[in-house]
């Protein structure tokens, strides 16, 4: 039955942007030259009416090269939308080179612009939609996926609890397969060599394989069992606690190499991106904050006897050291580098405290960016003294050194700053380095600038 729902909602969402993005040509057409003022009629209606028909049809397909079409469950709107609006934007680019061979490009640039604003607003509105509709439905017990769960331990309990806390994906565990009886608050359903007699009864949407190492050496069996009764298979890796949230395979002559932890900033085009803005943003700031540092540089003078810039060492991306420089905010000390700070700390000057609690004591750290030992967003750099205590004490501590670090990063907008959990800042800080993106990196720097907070959900 699932199956069946799931064609059935495809198909309506097929149908359903296909007369979006048809229906917007003419409003658009007639917003630009019957509401708005100044519009001149180079290519008539007709011709846009008939064009839409062909162009509908070319931008559901190239929606389903987007992947916008598959199964969902597991796809968040911070991923959906953003492919649509990329698929949206090409097709724009289709329609332009359609027109520019046709010798039609001096139609109404104002009002393709038009059409396109309003086409993926509405589409992203639809989709939006769509998600609280079936939210609702699922959470009243519909469009639901049975799923059977392969093994009783912790990591059956672990996948339990995530489809029971959100009910957005959709998935109702009816039971689970182990030797002997385990505290899993779902039935036992039988043994694992029942597996094939189990699935050909209950006929699961879903069989979900979560062994432990114990019974690994079943899972050739439980394969073969599925295979037979036609049942589809997701096996939960036993290194799933080493494993990002996004793994890559590659291959080598056939064989699969899984790469646990694909980070999006070893490819280069990402890299040279986020290396652009830093350089710009970087160059832009020292500019604009000149003035502002000139009189800090006074005031941290007068404040103390002592350097201006405070160079202290830390480690940065590929565990090298550098120098970060900041304005000093405290009296000179013997503790500087083997010491936090926190906001009573009696080393600070009166000034000091000042430039802190407005972040102008980071203002020379534009420079670390702008030379390259530092990005505008990333993992906070920590003195060598902790890198060299929590690399011991912290799980995938070291990871945070894959990338640059940064004056802000998604810890601190989380509220993780100075003397608080380091488990969940490295957390934080792996969360941030597995799903870089521009957006998330402009997302944090506004949050900085302008404050809130913002959760994993909501980006």
């Amino acid at each position: 039955m699932i199956r069946e729902n799931q064609n059935l909602l495809n198909t309506v969402n097929i149908v359903s942007d296909g007369l979006i993005t048809y229906l917007m040509l003419p409003l658009a057409f007639w917003l630009r030259f019957y509401v708005l003022p100044g519009g001149k009629i180079s290519v008539q209606l007709q011709y846009f009416l008939t064009l839409g028909v062909f162009f509908s049809a070319v931008q559901v397909f190239v929606f389903a090269a987007f992947g916008l079409y598959q199964p969902h469950r597991h796809v968040r709107l911070k991923t959906e939308l953003p492919r649509l609006a990329m698929a949206s934007f090409l097709d724009l680019l289709l329609l332009l080179s359609w027109l520019f061979v046709k010798h039609m490009d001096d139609s109404s640039r104002e009002m393709l612009f038009i059409y396109f604003v309003m086409s993926f607003g509405l589409l992203s509105i639809k989709r939006i939609i769509l998600r609280r509709t079936l939210w609702h439905f699922r959470k009243k017990g519909f469009n639901l996926k049975h799923v059977v769960l392969i093994g009783g331990g912790e990591t059956a309990k672990r996948y339990l609890n995530v489809i029971r806390e959100d009910l957005d994906y959709g998935y109702r565990a009816i039971g689970y397969v182990a030797d002997e009886a385990t505290d899993i608050d779902l039935p036992l359903l039988g043994g694992y060599d029942q597996v094939t007699e189990i699935l050909d009864r209950l006929r699961p949407d879903e069989v979900i394989s979560a062994v432990e190492i114990g019974d690994f050496e079943k899972t050739p069996k439980i394969i073969s069992a599925c295979e037979h009764t036609g049942s589809k298979l997701m096996i939960i890796p036993l290194y799933l606690d080493y494993m990002s949230t996004k793994p890559q395979f590659d291959y080598l002559n056939g064989i699969p190499l899984l790469n646990i932890r694909r980070i999006p900033l070893d490819n280069w085009a990402n890299a040279f991106t986020k290396r652009a803005m830093d350089i710009v943003g970087s160059a832009l700031l020292l500019l604009v904050s000149s003035p502002i540092m000139l009189l800090v540089a006074f005031g941290v003078k007068l404040s103390s006897p002592g350097p201006i810039i405070f160079a202290q060492e830390r480690v940065g991306r590929n565990k090298k050291p550098f120098k970060m420089y900041k304005f000093r905010s405290m009296r000179v000390n013997d503790e500087e580098n083997t010491a936090w700070s926190s906001a009573s700390d009696s080393r600070r000057t009166k000034f000091g405290s000042f430039i802190r609690k407005y972040s102008l004591d980071e203002f020379p750290q534009f420079w670390n960016v702008f030379i390259g030992d530092m990005s505008l967003v990333g993992p906070r750099p920590e003195l060598p003294h902790f890198v060299n205590q929590f690399k011991d004490e912290v799980p995938l501590y070291m990871v945070k050194h894959q990338v640059r670090p940064g004056i802000t990063g998604w810890a601190q907008v989380n509220g993780l700053r100075g003397d608080t959990s380091i488990k969940e800042r490295i957390e934080h800080d792996i969360y941030y380095i597995e799903n870089w993106s521009l957006l998330l990196d402009i997302k944090i720097l506004l949050v900085t600038v302008f404050g809130g907070k913002f959760k994993n959900s909501e980006i």
